[in-house]
């Protein structure tokens, strides 16, 4: 049976696991019950090594093709946890947990690799060895970090690696992928101020922090707009201020919170040497006490230039010229599929979701007519970088 007919027979059964997942959305690490049908279903497949518990609650299966002469190992992953967002539609198989639900579509990428991993073992018509990896707490949590530290690409002798998103507005069908950075690297930070609180008539005998907290914002915007070469990229946003109650009162304290998005390691060292230095120096003005916790969160996303190639390439070959634009420019968004990216050469490719509602917004859903495209992308992905000999 021709490629295309066997995926198109794995399409209801793949769909109704989608929209299992859907129906049931877990949080972060808690991704029990969504990595137990993950193993279960590889398990019942055949998948010749099926390993629980990897970065506490990630999926690792193996799949050896009929060949092994190539000693190629390549690794495709999927995300496998939801978002703490009420979910706004009136879908059959809507989430049944209140205040959760799969607002990204990490649904749809574990049942795409899932469905891949069906195929590659039924036909197994390669020459090499196919990683499929089911991970947690992409939403925040580093969950790819915690199954590399958990030895993922030791262990399975991973020697590249590819991963998959979807994406709104694109159609059904079209990819697009990119050389080089490709999502941002996504940092925080969280600012305590200590000043002197008192009547808000008496403004003479206080120690202001909120008007401490407010030339702070004020001046962490000069970073790209006078730090930063104009033709980088870089974000500095203060997504929260928080300071008193009263109308009248002066408080004693603020804090801010918030994120700062580059695309080199130059302009990301850059930001936080500025924050730090604009922090340290307003608040001796001010005459304040203060606390800076910066943290370094997703790193850059960087496709190799080889593999954005191949993928770009296979992408042409499955589906025709003009499927995959690779003119796309990079977005401050981030990914954890970063950190996979940093061990071991690879590429991260965006596949059409038709006209849906943004990701992570309460309307959202995943397009099941994209599920036979992105298992017909890991399959052909799988058979052309180790094509079977003889």
């Amino acid at each position: 049976m021709p490629k295309s007919e066997l995926i198109a027979a794995l399409a209801p059964e793949i769909t109704a696991i989608r929209r299992d997942l859907h129906r049931h959305p877990e949080l972060m690490y808690d991704v029990h019950r969504t990595a137990g049908v993950v193993a279960q279903k590889l398990t019942e497949w055949g998948v010749d090594e099926v390993v629980a518990g990897i970065g506490k609650t990630g999926v690792v299966g193996v799949i050896k093709g009929r060949g092994q002469g190539s000693g190629k190992v390549i690794a495709m992953r999927a995300d496998m946890d939801a978002l703490p967002i009420h979910e706004e539609t009136n879908l059959e198989h809507r989430s049944t947990v209140p205040g959760k639900m799969h607002a990204c579509g990490h649904d749809g990428h574990t049942a795409m690799l899932l469905g891949a991993a069906k195929y590659l073992a039924e036909t197994r018509d390669f020459d090499g060895t196919a990683v499929v990896i089911f991970q947690p707490a992409e939403e925040g949590g580093a969950g790819a970090k915690a199954m590399i530290d958990d030895g993922l690409m030791t262990r399975f002798g991973i020697q590249e690696v590819y991963g998959m998103h979807n994406k709104p507005g694109l159609p059904v069908g079209q990819f697009d992928v990119r050389k080089g950075p490709t999502m941002a690297a996504a940092d925080r930070f969280h600012i305590k101020i200590e000043g002197l609180g008192g009547h808000a008539a008496a403004p003479h005998r206080v120690k202001d922090p909120i008007v401490a907290a407010s030339q702070l914002v004020t001046a962490m915007q000069t970073i790209s707009s006078r730090n930063a070469n104009p033709l980088d990229s870089v974000v500095v946003s203060v997504t929260a201020l928080l300071a008193g109650e009263a109308f009248n009162v002066i408080p004693q304290t603020a804090e801010l919170k918030g994120t700062v998005r580059t695309l080199t390691p130059e302009m990301r060292a850059l930001a936080q040497q500025r924050i730090t230095d604009i922090v340290d120096g307003l608040m001796k003005a001010f005459e304040m006490e203060y606390t800076l916790d910066y943290h370094l969160g997703y790193p850059i996303t960087f496709n190799h230039a080889a593999q954005t190639e191949f993928v770009t390439s296979t992408i042409e070959a499955a589906f025709g010229e003009g499927k995959v634009d690779t003119s796309v420019p990079p977005t401050m968004g981030s990914e954890d599929f970063s950190y996979m990216l940093e061990e071991r050469p690879g590429a991260f490719v965006n596949i059409g979701n038709g006209d849906s509602a943004g990701l992570h917004h309460p309307a959202y859903e995943f397009n099941d007519e994209a599920i036979p495209v992105g298992v017909t992308y890991w399959a052909n992905l799988v058979e052309t970088a180790m094509p079977q000999r003889g």
